[in-house]
C-alpha cells in the first residue's frame, strides 16, 4: 500500500473493527432498518412478481423477478443483492426499487444466498454467478434481455457484485465473458484481508491469502465496463476508504466509474436513494442501462 492510498487497516484492530461495525455510524439502528423493510413490503404488494424461482439445487438457492409495466419486451434486467455483513438479512429485504425500475421499463431480480456460517464466501460468490447464469440462459422465458443485465449491492451485496465483474469466470456458467454489463455498488467491501484478525473473521474464516482471492480490489472489472459507486457520506472511514480503494482499482483497470456522492445517507438508508425516482443514484443506475428516466 502506498502513502496515497486509503487506510484500509486503520492504527489497531480495535479501531479497524469499529471502523467496520456499520452499526456504530447510526444513532438508531433499528429505525435504519425499518426504512428499507417499509420499502421492500410496499415494493411487494405493488409489483407483478414470480416469487421464489429455484436457480441451484440448496435450499436458499431463489430469487424473485419483478416485472416492468410496460409491456415491451425483452426487458433489461437489474439483478440486486442484498446486504447484511454475508450473515444476514434475506432476498425479501432487497426490493426497495421495483417499484421505480419496473415503472421504468426494467425488470429487478432479488437473489436469496446461503448465509453464513453455514457457506464460505467461495461458495457464496459461486451461488451468486449461478444466479446470474440461471437469468441470463433463462431469459427468453421470462421477457428479459439477456444482453443488458446489471449487477447491484448494498454493503455484502456489494462486494457479491463486484466479484461478478471479474473476468475468467464465465465460461464455466457457459455465460460470454460481458455477460454482466455493469455494476452498482453501494457501501460494498472491496479489499477483505483487514478481516482475518477482527471479531468478523469468526464467520468469515478468512486467511490473507484466501482474503485476497475473494476480493474485488484483486479482481478488477474488464476495461470499459460502466461501475457505479456510491457510499453514504455519513459512513465510517472504513467504508469509504473501502470504497475509494476500489474506484482506484476500477479507474486504473479502464473502468468506466462514475462516484455518486450520496453525503446525508448514512450505510442502511443509502439503499433508499433506489426508490427514489428523482434521486442522483436511480437517474446514473437508470442511464446505465439504457433508460433515460423513472416514470413517475
Amino acid at each position: 500500500m502506498t502513502a496515497s492510498s486509503p487506510d484500509l487497516f486503520f492504527s489497531d484492530i480495535e479501531q479497524r473493527t469499529r471502523m467496520y461495525t456499520a452499526r456504530s455510524s447510526v444513532p438508531d439502528f433499528e429505525a435504519s432498518v425499518r426504512e428499507y423493510t417499509d420499502l421492500s413490503i410496499v415494493a411487494r404488494d405493488e409489483c407483478a412478481a414470480l416469487l421464489d424461482l429455484r436457480y441451484g439445487m440448496g435450499a436458499a438457492e431463489r430469487l424473485d423477478i419483478f416485472l416492468p409495466v410496460a409491456s415491451r419486451r425483452p426487458a433489461p434486467v437489474f439483478i440486486f443483492l442484498h446486504g447484511g455483513y454475508w450473515r444476514s438479512q434475506t432476498k425479501e429485504d432487497a426490493p426497495v426499487m421495483a417499484p421505480v425500475f419496473t415503472r421504468a421499463g426494467a425488470a429487478v431480480v432479488t437473489v436469496e444466498y446461503t448465509l453464513m456460517p453455514a457457506a464460505t464466501m467461495p461458495e457464496l460468490i459461486r451461488e451468486i454467478r449461478s444466479a446470474i447464469a440461471w437469468v441470463y440462459h433463462h431469459a427468453e422465458q421470462y421477457g428479459l434481455d439477456r444482453d443488458r443485465i446489471y449487477v447491484g449491492g448494498s454493503s455484502a451485496g456489494a462486494h457479491l457484485a463486484a466479484m461478478t465483474a471479474q473476468a475468467g469466470w464465465q465460461d464455466g456458467y457457459r455465460l460470454p465473458g460481458d455477460a454482466v454489463k455493469g455494476i452498482v455498488a453501494l457501501s460494498g467491501l472491496y479489499d477483505l484481508r483487514p478481516f482475518c484478525d477482527i471479531d468478523s473473521n469468526a464467520w468469515l474464516r478468512l486467511q490473507p491469502q484466501t482474503a485476497e482471492d475473494v476480493s474485488p480490489c484483486f479482481h478488477p472489472p474488464a476495461a470499459g465496463m460502466p461501475i457505479i459507486l456510491s457510499v453514504g457520506g455519513l459512513e465510517t472511514d472504513g467504508f469509504k476508504n473501502q470504497t475509494a480503494a476500489y474506484q482506484a482499482v476500477c479507474e486504473a483497470a479502464g473502468a468506466q466509474v462514475e462516484h455518486v456522492a450520496a453525503a446525508h445517507a448514512n450505510h442502511f438508508n443509502l439503499l433508499c436513494e433506489l426508490a427514489k425516482a428523482d434521486s442522483p443514484l436511480t437517474q446514473a443506475t437508470l442511464r446505465m442501462m439504457g433508460l433515460n428516466r423513472a416514470n413517475g
